[in-house]
C-alpha cells in the first residue's frame, strides 16, 4: 500500500511540474504572439485543451491521494483545494475575455496581453509556491 501512495504522490508531483510548464508555455506563446486570429485558433484547438487536461491530471490525482489518506482534511488539502477553484477561475476569466476579443478592432490584441500575462503569472506563482510547500513539507 505503501508503494502505491509513493507512486500517486509522484504522479502529483509531475502533474504540478507539467502544469508549471503549460503555463510558461501559455505565457511564452502569448508574448511572441502576433496575430490575435492566429492566437485565438491556436488556443483553442490546442493549448486549452492541453492545459486544462494536464489540470485535471492535478486534480484527480490530488483527489486519489486524499482519497487514499481517508478524506483527511489537513491544512496542505485544503489550500490545495482552493488552489485548484482559483486556478479554474482564473483560466475563464482569462479564455472569455480572449473568446469576446474582437479581431476587427486594431489594438484589441495589444489591450487583452497585458491582462492575459498578469492572470498567467499569478497562476504560475501559485503553482510554484504550492509545489515548494509540498515539496518542502
Amino acid at each position: 500500500m505503501n508503494e502505491m501512495y509513493n507512486m500517486g504522490l509522484d504522479l502529483h508531483s509531475w502533474s504540478a511540474v507539467a502544469v508549471l510548464g503549460m503555463i510558461f508555455l501559455n505565457l511564452f506563446i502569448l508574448i511572441s504572439a502576433k496575430d490575435l486570429a492566429k492566437y485565438k485558433r491556436a488556443n483553442s484547438l490546442y493549448w486549452m485543451p492541453l492545459e486544462i487536461t494536464v489540470l485535471g491530471s492535478l486534480l484527480f490525482t490530488g483527489i486519489v491521494m486524499m482519497a487514499a489518506k481517508h478524506l483527511d482534511f489537513s491544512l496542505e488539502n485544503i489550500a490545495m483545494i482552493l488552489l485548484g477553484i482559483v486556478l479554474i477561475v482564473l483560466e475563464a476569466k482569462r479564455l472569455k475575455a480572449l473568446k469576446y476579443l474582437s479581431t476587427k478592432k486594431e489594438h484589441a490584441f495589444n489591450a487583452y496581453k497585458p491582462f492575459a500575462r498578469t492572470i498567467l503569472q499569478v497562476e504560475f506563482v501559485l503553482v510554484f509556491l504550492m509545489s515548494l510547500w509540498m515539496w518542502l513539507v
